[in-house]
């Protein structure tokens, strides 16, 4: 028995080295990536094979995802041609817009992504608003229904929601479903029948070849999306579930940021929806002209649409935040359910603070995944050393992900402040640069404040030892996470 054992740790050893090897001669991670699985292998070799092989293995993503970002690439580019074509130019005079010209060009260039005027904004911070819009939008669609949802659960609201389908698409409405295949893993092809049976169509991101079993947890499509009829669109966190509503008897409360746009930015998140959903296809993408119908001038806000993924050549959410935070000459604030930073960005939020921009960011009190909450508190100290102010929302769970700064730009969207986000998921975000939604969005994090406690230096410094040792060992694998 004993020599057994010996032999089977002999060959976890063996894989851990092969492991180890991959890591640093195959894939090319970031550093800090790489330094965390070399000791979650080399300190639990069993736990971390398993945990490696579920979370860690990178070496095939420029295989899968190759020919999808080089297919995006060439069709983006046709249809960047084809808006300014259509003459939707912003007005370079425009202060804001001079104001934010480097961000602007770096959203262009990094993501493809144009940068429109036309656009109206409605701004949702409960459930109940952004379902309401969103079951009117649906019942009076007169053409097509795209929707991409992360999570889509067949429960009170997600029944509502397959009704007005499955009505739709019996009128004959064109409907396309995209759901994520872990986030919705409860989710099976006969919850879809009676869609499917009156002409809906729906497809699951990268799917397993097992019903319930998926070990493909890297590389989720995040994105939260709706267009209806090719004029309005719907992005943000909310995903289709009962506990965005407030439902969760966890969590009761919900608090989240969703926004409804009209204008020609829903172009952009058209195109967006396409390029995921003929990939989940396995077919070439193709834009027909019925998904972009002639849009009248709704309002006058300006909005970049960034994608990005593991199919991205830069990290563009990523680096908007980046951009933002660096050039911010007044304020920044941050919500997020998740505050994982790298370097960069932890770095830039100090430089900011310490260079006297008020740096506000609020974070969940009452967590949802309590390593990724201890890896997140891991890093309040150091930033509230530097001057940052951080505070812990109370009502109930915060899941809005929302960057604000100097009362004109602003960003919802999809990505929370973590390397999950910034590298490995499929994210959609929405650059606002607009004084009137901005002011919306800034009064929304003022009443969170009110609804938060903030960490005080003295008392998170004398936490405790356990709560010590729970951030520093959550830390370790903030990478990873």
């Amino acid at each position: 028995m004993t020599h057994n054992l010996i032999i089977i740790l002999d060959y976890i050893l063996l894989v851990n080295v092969f492991l180890i090897s991959i890591l640093i001669f195959f894939e090319r991670r970031n550093p800090s990536s790489t330094w965390a699985w070399l000791m979650v292998l080399s300190f639990f070799p069993l736990i971390g094979f398993i945990l490696y092989i579920f979370l860690g293995r990178n070496f095939r993503k420029k295989k899968i995802f190759y020919k999808k970002k080089e297919e995006d690439k060439a069709l983006k580019y046709i249809s960047i041609k084809e808006d300014k074509d259509r003459k939707k130019h912003y007005d370079i005079n425009n202060p804001i817009i001079k104001r934010f010209n480097e961000i602007i060009n770096l959203h262009y260039h990094s993501a493809n992504s144009v940068l429109t005027s036309d656009n109206q904004v409605k701004v949702f911070n409960t459930g109940r608003e952004k379902f309401e819009s969103l079951l009117k939008s649906l019942r009076t669609a007169k053409h097509f229904i795209h929707l991409e949802y992360y999570i889509f659960r067949k429960d009170t609201i997600g029944k509502l929601i397959l009704e007005i389908l499955e009505d739709k698409a019996k009128e004959g409405v064109e409907v396309k479903l995209l759901y994520d295949a872990i986030g919705a893993i409860d989710l099976s092809y006969i919850s879809f029948k009676k869609l499917k049976k009156y002409g809906g169509e729906v497809v699951a991101f990268f799917p397993s070849l097992f019903p319930y079993i998926n070990l493909r947890i890297n590389y989720r499509n995040h994105r939260k999306i709706a267009i209806i009829d090719g004029k309005t669109a719907f992005i943000g966190g909310f995903n289709i579930g009962d506990e965005y509503l407030g439902y969760s008897e966890l969590f009761q409360y919900w608090r989240d940021t969703h926004i409804r746009i009209k204008g020609s930015a829903v172009y952009s998140i058209q195109r967006q929806f396409l390029l995921d959903w003929y990939f989940s296809l396995g077919q070439k993408a193709e834009f027909k002209k019925k998904y972009f119908p002639e849009i009248e001038t709704f309002g006058k806000a300006n909005i970049q649409i960034v994608s990005s993924g593991p199919d991205s050549t830069w990290s563009s959410v990523k680096d908007s935040y980046f951009k933002i935070i660096t050039s911010a000459s007044k304020y920044v604030y941050i919500e997020t359910p998740y505050f994982i930073p790298d370097e960069s960005i932890l770095q830039a939020i100090k430089i900011a603070s310490l260079s006297g921009i008020d740096v506000k960011i609020i974070i969940p009190g009452q967590p949802d995944n309590i390593i990724v909450f201890y890896a997140g508190l891991s890093y309040v100290e150091e930033l509230i050393d530097a001057g940052v102010e951080f505070y812990m929302y109370k009502k109930g769970f915060l899941h809005s992900k929302v960057i604000i700064s100097d009362d004109l730009i602003a960003s919802v969207g999809t990505a929370n402040f973590d390397m999950r986000s910034f590298n490995l998921n499929f994210e959609i975000n929405a650059f606002i640069y607009d004084e009137d939604v901005v002011s919306i969005l800034k009064d929304a994090f003022y009443n969170d404040i009110i609804n938060s406690s903030k960490i005080i230096y003295d008392d998170f410094k004398n936490r405790g030892k356990f709560k010590e040792f729970m951030e520093s060992l959550s830390r370790l694998f903030s990478p990873v996470l």
